[in-house]
């Protein structure tokens, strides 16, 4: 297990700073906020990818939802230990460079406890989702378990399907191509994604353990553990709030397109 945390730790930081490189030959006159940018969204599209096969392949082999066990659990868990640690400073990077483009807080020094804690109150909440994930989620996987649920850690690896394409529309929006049909294509798979394998996941996990002891999925949560409860209903919780997020910014896009129309219409109706 040790070797899938140091490929972990070789492959993510591997990534990113190949992507600058590449980005900085092929896009010279992007600023480094640019390139920092995209290169931490490609990364987290991989990690996001990989994430997303092991938990379909857990989830494909496990007939047994509680006994059933998959080799790929515990080392892809320990492989992407690292990613969530980088991408905390690949994200902080990110904003200091913006930061220092748009003339903000970071723009007339250098890294400081400012310009860390201006980061920190701006991503405050995926900041917490990461150390959750690094400090409660990789423990409990690794050493509480005793051996089961292997089937349900493997539906949370698919929570990341979505995740490629919100880097994709991210991506689009650095290249000014937010105005495009790649772009309203994107965000049409963003949504059902993102509702499907975020928030529909947990009554399906709830529904798949009582489909096997026979218990009605309104009686689930009743013969569970209430920590389990409590641990789904935080995972949940975050998902439920970037989805209204989601959902504010798609209505936004639709009405700016429907007025673009409506602009362009006007004239010939002239």
């Amino acid at each position: 297990m040790i070797a899938a945390l140091l490929c972990g730790a070789a492959v993510f930081p591997g990534l990113f700073f190949g992507f600058r490189k590449i980005l900085k030959r092929t896009w010279p006159e992007w600023s480094d906020a640019d390139v920092t940018s995209v290169s931490e969204r490609l990364v987290s599209a991989v990690h996001a990818s990989l994430a997303t096969a092991a938990g379909v392949t857990v989830v494909s082999s496990c007939r047994d939802v509680m006994t059933d066990s998959h080799w790929l659990v515990n080392n892809f868990v320990l492989f992407g230990a690292p990613y969530m640690l980088f991408d905390l400073y690949a994200m902080y990077l990110s904003h200091y460079h913006t930061e220092r483009t748009g003339g903000g807080s970071g723009a007339p020094g250098g890294h400081s406890p400012h310009t860390v804690g201006a980061f920190l109150r701006k991503d405050w909440m995926l900041v917490l989702h990461h150390l959750a994930l690094l400090l409660i989620f990789m423990p409990v996987t690794l050493f509480f378990r005793r051996g089961l649920g292997d089937f349900f850690i493997g539906c949370l690896f698919t929570t990341e399907l979505s995740t490629p394409f919100i880097s994709i529309g991210k991506i689009l929006i650095q290249l000014r191509l937010d105005g495009t049909r790649l772009h309203r294509i994107n965000g049409l798979i963003v949504l059902p994604t993102f509702f499907t394998c975020r928030i529909l996941l947990f009554p399906f996990m709830y529904w798949t353990y009582g489909r096997q002891f026979g218990i009605p999925l309104h009686r689930v949560a009743f013969h569970l553990p209430l920590q389990c409860n409590l641990g789904n209903l935080v995972l949940l919780a975050p998902q439920v709030y970037w989805f209204a997020l989601l959902l504010r910014k798609a209505r936004r896009l639709y009405l700016r397109q429907r007025r673009r129309q409506e602009d362009e219409a006007g004239p010939k109706a002239d």
